[in-house]
């Protein structure tokens, strides 16, 4: 499970740093793909697999959301390898399309990591309404 907030920047050729813990939970080779709310998601191999089979069970043939869904993940993804450094080159399409250009931060979301460019991120984590979101939360039945 990864959990966790780390500040990183991301050099001249699109390489980010994987924090130590991170790396120890995605191993070498690890998939990256565009995310929600403008971010990154970043899965290890197997959760990748897991997550297509979860796309593979959508009504692909009848529905049009369930394909454009499935294509959003998909079309992007790119499987990324980490250098001798700790350091993993995100494709140019993935830096552009989270706006990932200096600050990022790396976050840990159970089986996944979200990359984030640092404003978006800042402007993303204000928690001024979580008790309405709490509230919601229980409609799942997850209640605190």
């Amino acid at each position: 499970m990864f959990m966790g907030e780390y500040n990183h920047t991301i050099d001249a050729k699109g390489r980010i740093i994987i924090p130590a813990k991170f790396r120890e939970q995605l191993g070498e080779e690890f998939v990256v793909t565009k995310g929600m709310d403008g971010c990154l998601f970043v899965y290890p191999n197997k959760a990748w697999a897991e997550f297509e089979e979860k796309l593979k069970s959508l009504p692909l043939t009848v529905n049009k959301e369930a394909r454009k869904f499935s294509r959003f993940f998909l079309a992007g993804a790119a499987s990324v390898e980490i250098d001798k450094q700790g350091r993993a080159l995100i494709p140019g399409t993935l830096r552009e399309f989270a706006g990932l250009e200096k600050d990022v931060v790396l976050a840990g979301v159970l089986e996944r990591i979200e990359v984030w460019d640092k404003e978006k991120w800042t402007e993303a984590s204000v928690y001024e309404d979580m008790d309405d979101i709490a509230e919601q939360m229980s409609e799942f039945g997850f209640v605190l």
